[in-house]
């Protein structure tokens, strides 16, 4: 069971596996399914690196600013909730992750929902967030899993869905999908970014940027600046004592700082260049499944798909998010009860995304907003998400991303409401929903 949960929650297998099957499909010669598999492979475990190196940035830095502005509480982490759920749900986490997978591609082939999910980590996140969700309704094990596959099955296709007419208008094109379980944030940011107007001039890759400081329209070199500057800052505000004894093992604070913030915009830089590296392979590829299998199926890719669209908005839309995180927290701490504090990995991945996603639709103005309305709703969620975990609802984390947030709640709710009826009848009804085809109208020629 282990076995398979390390092979399905691998993006980088999952993906090369169905780029292996797609070129197949299409009957490539033995030269170019290689070089695409392989491709494909490298590229993703390119961007999983990135994504690492972002993450050893980024950890000390939410250590340093709990530490600096001395602020305790529930840190949203997918990682380390899923941790503890596993030990405990752990086999049917990993059966409803593959059910759900199958339930997924079924929804695609016979609905016109022609999305499947391909990030095989958020999909073991979700799968063991239903897997506590349908242990504290009540089902029994059977019921359980066929339940939480379903359920899992359909917000895979949906939360993709969601974006797409987000992901046309930024991506120009209708052929690849986003796959990342915080679309109901980035669909907020985006329709946020479209009470502004949004042009090539007001897009936050056209800052004009006075002449002696053109060096800044270089992302790389404007997220590590920018970077060095917060880390300094926060670095200052924790103190020298607390970062040598605690976080940099004994190397001076300020310098540490320094090779941290340089750590951060290398993972950007890596992830960037894997996600040229992918889409160059996965989308060619794909077209096999497609054909034979689901047609005119779209992959749904994890999120750094999207950053090269606009790097300078990933870094605007990490810092309003974070600020819409520190905001929130604010306010919990005025009104009482769980406060939630910001998380930098959530806010990094998702604001960065909302900040992609505003920026198309509303610009600068639209990607500041937006994002910040995403640290609002990542922030608020997993308050009124904690009550439906059980046991598990009173551990000193809990899921980060929005679509967990949504998810959840609808379905702990339902099972507070009337337990596993409640639960089966809303499944029964959202798939008959998704299963009701939608005539085009064509445009009458005059």
């Amino acid at each position: 069971m282990q076995t398979l949960i390390d092979i399905l929650s691998q993006p980088a297998i999952l993906v090369a596996l169905i780029a292996l099957i797609g070129l197949m499909a299409q009957k490539r010669n033995m030269s170019d399914t290689v070089k695409g598999t392989t491709k494909t492979f490298v590229g993703f475990l390119v961007i999983s690196a990135g994504a690492g190196i972002l993450e050893t940035a980024l950890v000390p830095f939410g250590a340093m600013f709990e530490q600096a502005f001395n602020v305790t509480g529930v840190v949203p982490n997918n990682e380390a909730i899923v941790a503890l759920a596993l030990s405990e749900y752990g086999t049917n986490t990993a059966l409803i992750m593959f059910f759900g997978m199958i339930v997924n591609i079924l929804i695609a082939r016979f609905t016109r929902f022609k999305y499947i999910f391909l990030t095989g980590h958020h999909t073991l996140y979700l799968a063991a967030m239903l897997a506590v969700i349908m242990a504290v309704a009540g089902f029994n094990t059977v019921g359980l899993i066929a339940a939480g596959s379903v359920a899992l099955g359909i917000v895979m296709t949906l939360s993709p869905a969601i974006l797409q007419p987000f992901m046309r208008q930024l991506t120009g094109n209708d052929n690849v999908a986003l796959g990342h379980f915080s679309a109901v944030g980035y669909a907020a940011s985006a329709l946020v970014g479209k009470l502004f107007k949004s042009s090539k001039e007001n897009s936050t890759e056209n800052i004009n940027f006075p002449k002696g400081l053109g060096f800044l329209r270089d992302s790389t070199v404007s997220i590590a600046l920018t970077m060095i500057i917060m880390y300094v800052i926060v670095a200052l505000f924790a103190g020298a004592t607390y970062i040598e004894n605690e976080l940099s093992g004994g190397t001076n604070f300020l310098v540490f700082s320094l090779i941290q913030a340089g750590r951060f915009a290398a993972g950007v830089f890596i992830i960037l260049s894997g996600v040229r590296l992918v889409l160059s392979e996965i989308v060619p590829a794909f077209k096999g499944i497609s054909t034979k299998l689901v047609p005119n199926a779209k992959p749904a890719l994890d999120v750094p798909i999207i950053y090269p669209y606009a790097p300078n908005a990933v870094l605007i839309g990490f810092f309003a998010s974070f600020l819409g995180g520190i905001f929130s927290m604010v306010i919990m701490i005025f009104t009482g009860g769980v406060i939630i504090l910001p998380g930098v990995v959530p806010h990094f991945f998702t604001g960065a995304a909302a900040g992609v996603f505003g920026n198309a639709t509303g610009g600068f103005k639209g990607s500041v907003i937006g994002s910040f309305v995403n640290g609002v709703v990542i922030s608020f969620l997993p308050v009124f998400l904690m009550p439906v975990l059980g046991d598990l609802g009173f551990a000193n984390t809990t899921f980060s991303d929005a679509d967990f947030g949504v998810s959840g709640i609808f379905f702990g709710s339902l099972a507070n409401y009337a337990g596993p009826i409640a639960i089966t009848i809303s499944l029964i009804v959202i798939l008959a929903l998704m299963a009701i085809p939608v005539k085009k109208q064509k445009a009458e020629t005059k």
